[in-house]
């Protein structure tokens, strides 16, 4: 066993050379590096594969002999200053491990067919597997200064990926809006690291938990600084795991291609919050202040990206506040010390919404065929609806994640997200009726989004392919616009117009660019009709296998994935194979193992949360639910209040909840408005004060010195007895004001 861990420090490697060998080959062959590009997204879900197999089988032996593998090296020897760089192997580590590839490995593969139009297709796979790299080295370091260089590694590949489509407007300034946001947490980071070490004169996690718990006992440390420096490592994770204040990024970050999404923004670099804070728990949970301050976090992180997400138009965006929403139930699951509980929500939740996500992507991908590529189309759920009939696999899929994220049994997140409840309750009543009330916002604004991307809503204004209107326009997919060919060719496209809640249709001549080899690509979801005929319909269609292929894959791990946390009888002990993986992290923070069931009160609580979630999901129904397109002005407040004062109320309360949905809780208004436009105008200030007094100053001193030097050039004419005559002037003056002064 001891020779298999001895071998564990090439796991960040091993993606390593796909960038390195594009890198080099674009410099050196370019031509050939772009004829043969598909050679490489095979050769990044082999490695890949590799690294997965090899993690699974730490996992195994992990699980049978409980273990935790250390190797360090001296890296900087200096005096006293000793750094040291090395890995770590136990389960925290191999979980992580774990997800990073599975879910990687299926996006990848995803990714060779979404990206496969695109100009950018060898830049994306490249960019892919440094990003594995990079989170490879983060979850394998052994102490906080590798942790923050790869941290740092982590933040640039998400800088690039957001970024990926870097002409585009939005893109560009989603990126530097993550890039900004996480600079913040990411200087918290860095002080925190540096204050602990100047604590405890060590980087290293076992060195700073034992001396930080032996000085709190002994009374030998300043508390208050002591919190200072914990709180400001916890900003790091609060910056990277999108958690308030610090979320506003990510929900921009979805104008990357989907893929980036599934793998980045739902089941990796987001966990990598989470991840620091369950790795550095056994030294937060000696300081009372920061576990409270991490479960406040979370509690307000979960209700309000669930809030957020009820009237969001874009699905992906959608997806992103849901992300925001169950990363706050796992920062609560660790604030409560459940370090289990929220390990096991990471895991559902990572296979879940990266099927989502995928999910969406096929949606979009479908959409685009009809809409053209218009991400504002393509993407705006309200453009949506009636998808079951054309894109039935993708349908389905969708269906389950969405069961799963509401906490339907016996889906995966059910599990998980029950266990987080069942612990609110004993933690603080308060936060377990959040907690609660959040399951039912997920379930309502998770099938508000099934329901009008899938089953259609009554005010739908794009209903062109649902069979009930002609439609005729040209089709085809812009992706990949430009290119050494392109052929103009007049093209009919669709515009929606939206007007008192009717949609009408009317058709423009306008020229594009399609790449040549676009057109002669043979796709199962692009149509292609080379005349604008008035009897031609235009249907999605179905993704094609690769993208599907991921989907299923996905779906199996969201249907059974929950069982590895169920408990189980084995030899007269309660034991389930996630406690057993976890025991000597688990053992670490002083806690029971045991975590014996009585089936009774989870029934009954189980019972309690599905029927919160089931409430959910009938309000969406009942709200959403295309039955219900036959009535005219439906409301859903005229079954209660007809007239009068109370449906002014809550007409008033509606509209409330939706514009602060809708406006995104008005954050980043209140951000834009104090710290950006406060950074400005103390921008301008500034540069008033440097123009106007500092370089006033200086000119005023150079032009005064002119003046001076200019009078005193007509004085000065040669004849010694002017300058006699001046000389006794001046002196006279002077005597004159003295004795004045001295009378």
């Amino acid at each position: 066993m001891e020779h298999t861990y001895q071998y564990a420090w090439i796991i960040p490697f091993v993606p390593l050379p796909v960038p390195m060998l594009i890198g080099v080959g674009l410099l050196l062959f370019p031509t050939a590096t772009k004829n043969l590009r598909r050679v490489w997204a095979f050769h990044s879900v082999l490695l890949l594969s590799i690294v997965m197999i090899f993690s699974i089988d730490l996992s195994i032996q992990q699980i049978n002999s409980s273990s935790i593998y250390q190797n360090v090296w001296s890296w900087v020897i200096n005096n006293d200053f000793s750094l040291e760089l090395g890995y770590l192997i136990d389960p925290l580590t191999s979980i992580m491990s774990i997800l990073i590839t599975t879910v990687g490995i299926m996006v990848l593969i995803y990714s060779d067919s979404y990206m496969s139009h695109d100009q950018g297709y060898l830049r994306f796979f490249a960019y892919m597997s440094f990003f594995s790299t990079s989170m490879f080295g983060l979850v394998t370091s052994s102490n906080l200064i590798q942790i923050y260089i790869f941290w740092e590694l982590v933040g640039m590949c998400s800088y690039l990926l957001i970024g990926f489509w870097f002409t585009r407007p939005l893109a560009a300034n989603a990126c530097q809006k993550a890039f900004v946001t996480n600079r913040v947490g990411d200087f918290g980071l860095l002080l925190g690291i540096l204050g602990f070490y100047w604590i405890t004169g060590s980087f290293e996690f076992r060195d700073l938990f034992e001396i930080v718990t032996n000085l709190i006992y002994k009374n030998e440390v300043n508390l208050l600084f002591l919190t200072i420096c914990a709180v400001l490592l916890f900003v790091g994770a609060v910056a990277k795991s999108a958690q308030f204040p610090l979320h506003v990024w990510l929900p921009d970050a979805m104008e990357g291609p989907t893929p980036i999404s599934a793998l980045i923004h739902a089941a990796t670099m987001v966990a990598a919050g989470i991840f620091l804070v369950a790795r550095l728990l056994p030294l937060f949970i000696v300081i009372p202040f920061i576990i409270n301050l991490i479960s406040f976090i979370g509690i307000i992180t979960l209700l309000l990206g669930a809030t957020l997400a009820l009237a969001q138009k874009d699905i992906k965006r959608s997806l992103a506040y849901s992300t925001m929403s169950q990363l706050g139930y796992m920062m609560l699951a660790l604030g409560m010390g459940s370090y289990r509980t929220a390990l096991f929500h990471l895991i559902t939740h990572a296979y879940s919404k990266a099927l989502l996500f995928l999910g969406s992507g096929s949606v979009i991908h479908s959409m685009e065929t009809v809409v053209g590529y218009s991400p504002d189309k393509s993407q705006n759920m309200v453009l949506m609806g009636g998808l079951t009939k054309h894109v039935p696999i993708t349908k389905t899929a969708f269906f389950l994640g969405t069961l799963s994220l509401c906490g339907i049994p016996p889906l995966a997140c059910f599990w998980s997200k029950d266990e987080i409840i069942n612990d609110s309750w004993l933690y603080s009543p308060i936060f377990a009726i959040i907690a609660c009330s959040t399951a039912g916002l997920t379930a309502f604004y998770m099938f508000r989004i099934y329901l009008l991307t899938f089953e259609g809503h009554l005010n739908a204004h794009f209903q062109n392919y649902s069979g009930k209107k002609n439609v005729s326009f040209y089709s085809i997919s812009l992706w990949g616009k430009g290119g050494s060919k392109t052929i103009k060719k007049n093209f009919c496209l669709l515009t929606l117009l939206t007007t008192n809640n009717k949609s009408a249709s009317f058709f423009s001549n306008k020229t594009y660019q399609i790449d040549e080899n676009i057109r002669n690509m043979a796709r199962p979801f692009m149509t292609i009709t080379h005349f604008c005929n008035k009897n031609t319909y235009s249907y999605p269609y179905e993704s094609d296998n690769t993208m599907l292929f991921p989907l299923l894959v996905l779906v199996l791990f969201t249907l059974f994935v929950g069982a590895i946390g169920i408990p189980f009888n084995q030899e007269g002990m309660d034991f389930d194979i996630l406690s057993k993986w976890l025991s000597p992290s688990i053992n670490l923070l002083h806690q029971d193992l045991n975590n014996s069931m009585d089936w009774y009160e989870f029934v009954k609580d189980a019972i309690f949360s599905v029927s919160i979630a089931y409430f959910g999901i009938v309000i969406a129904s009942f709200l959403y639910k295309p039955v219900y397109s036959s009535l005219q002005n439906f409301d859903l407040i005229n079954l209660f209040v007809k007239t009068g004062p109370n449906r002014i109320f809550w007409d008033k309360i509606i509209n409330g909840i939706y514009d602060w949905s809708y406006n995104r809780g008005y954050i980043d208004a209140f951000y834009a408005t104090s710290l950006t436009g406060g950074i400005r105008g103390l921008a301008e200030l500034t540069n008033f004060f440097d123009r106007r007094v500092i370089d006033g100053i200086t000119n005023g001193v150079g032009v005064m010195s002119f003046f001076v030097g200019e009078s005193i050039r007509y004085v000065g004419g040669g004849r010694i007895s002017s300058y006699l005559f001046l000389y006794l002037f001046y002196v006279s003056i002077f005597f004159f004001i003295y004795y004045f002064f001295n009378l």
